[in-house]
């Protein structure tokens, strides 16, 4: 992962969604559409995963110990892929470029068949930084994208939609590979990629199940995955802006991913959800040179290896996993200005088995003249209040247009869920525009 884009905060990641609240048709429930079933994902074999990382680490071994972009270990890390690919039946492009006075180097591997004016793209970065072997660091992401293509090629898939895969050069140095890919593809090119899946460390050793937030077909995806092994997500903000599938996205094609942690430092409540270590970083040896393959969570890296497969296999068979129920209220309600009471806005929820998941989403739309005065929770049918926003003096824009995520997997979905928003401060106006609750 690259340190060379500047870090965006959560809540300015979220503004991606507002593009969410474009329907004003009031809260119901879709019916289901009648789709063919997509082909069974496989499971993605961990020992082939740790082989190809093996083959990582002994290449950086006899390189100087690292793959990174205009050294040895990084042809002979692309060269070992492509002959693997090459082997099992893919057409594969070598493209190159220039970065620093070196020579880089992008692998494209098409799997034959499939629409070619529908292509779902799934990569990830191949290089390291020069101080080690890079096996988190993306060797892990690097390898399963590569074993998911292999089982493309073993069960002989033939997706409705053309599948491809990439492995970018020189991404520690600024998203230079994809950036380079992106920036030469035609416009009708780019126009037929129905989505790009981005895959940068997903073994970190002390690790967190983060799902990207950008595209909501995408993200649905992976939390039905997650969800079907009973391991709550969160949405990815360490990442943003920070890995290659930020040129796709600025290119206005649909993005998703993965990624289980770099340099933050867990929290209690990660530790206490996910296991591991609370107050240690995701990845103690990131971009460091003790990331070898002995820096890896092998349970992160299974799952994380068969999300890949069970979103290629979904997604490429055009047959989207779809979100879970939603239920929506649009009705304005206006904001008292502080001194004045709460405002709360209803949703009646019915229909809906069990508990609401984990993953919970709450997709906000207020109008307010002043952010920062604004207090807004999530109150459950049980009167349990759960804080999507707190006050902040320093949060001076207006509006908040947002999506959180919220554990209420002890909450029964069924009953009255409210948004409570509460103006802390006077002077400013504003009111409930809609939001919108999915399980």
């Amino acid at each position: 992962m690259s340190l060379s884009v500047s870090r965006r905060l959560a809540a300015v990641t979220a503004l991606a969604v507002a593009g969410l609240f474009a329907s004003t048709a009031p809260a119901a429930l879709a019916a289901p559409t009648a789709v063919a079933a997509a082909p069974t994902p496989p499971d993605i074999p961990l020992a082939n995963v740790k082989a190809h990382l093996a083959q990582f680490q002994s290449i950086a071994n006899g390189n100087g110990g690292n793959r990174a972009h205009g050294r040895a270990g990084y042809k002979a890390s692309i060269d070992y892929v492509k002959a693997k690919l090459d082997a099992a039946g893919f057409t594969t492009t070598l493209q190159t470029f220039t970065s620093s006075g070196a020579t880089g180097y992008n692998l494209i591997a098409d799997w034959p068949g499939g629409d070619p004016n529908s292509v779902l793209m799934a990569g990830s970065h191949l290089d390291s930084v020069t101080a080690g072997p890079g096996i988190n660091d993306n060797g892990s992401g690097s390898a399963a994208v590569l074993e998911t293509a292999l089982a493309v090629s073993r069960a002989q898939l033939q997706p409705t939609k053309h599948l491809r895969f990439g492995w970018w050069g020189a991404e520690e140095l600024g998203l230079v590979g994809s950036k380079y890919y992106v920036n030469n593809l035609p416009s009708a090119e780019k126009a037929k990629i129905s989505g790009y899946l981005n895959f940068d460390m997903i073994g970190s050793p002390n690790p967190g199940y983060f799902v990207y937030d950008d595209d909501p077909t995408i993200e649905q995806t992976f939390k039905t995955y997650f969800a079907g092994l009973n391991i709550p997500t969160e949405i990815e903000t360490e990442g943003d802006g920070r890995s290659d599938h930020a040129p796709f996205k600025s290119a206005g094609i649909p993005v998703g991913g993965l990624f289980s942690g770099a340099d933050y430092t867990k929290t209690a409540a990660q530790a206490q959800k996910w296991g591991g270590t609370s107050g240690q970083a995701f990845d103690r040896c990131y971009h460091s040179s003790c990331d070898t393959t002995a820096n890896i969570n092998d349970t992160a890296l299974d799952r994380n290896s068969d999300a890949i497969a069970y979103a290629i296999w979904n997604l490429g068979a055009a047959t989207p996993v779809p979100p879970g129920p939603s239920f929506e209220n649009t009705a304005d309600v206006n904001i008292p200005d502080s001194p004045g009471a709460a405002a709360t806005s209803p949703i009646t929820v019915s229909g809906v088995t069990g508990n609401a998941p984990a993953t919970t989403k709450v997709d906000v739309n207020i109008v307010h003249t002043y952010r920062g005065d604004l207090v807004v929770d999530l109150i459950a049918p049980d009167g349990t209040a759960y804080r999507l926003k707190n006050s902040s003096g320093s949060d001076s824009a207006d509006n908040v247009v947002a999506s959180y995520t919220v554990n209420a997997s002890g909450e029964v979905a069924n009953g009255v869920w409210k948004l409570q928003v509460k103006d802390v401060a006077a002077q400013d106006v504003g009111y409930i525009n809609s939001w919108k609750i999915t399980f």
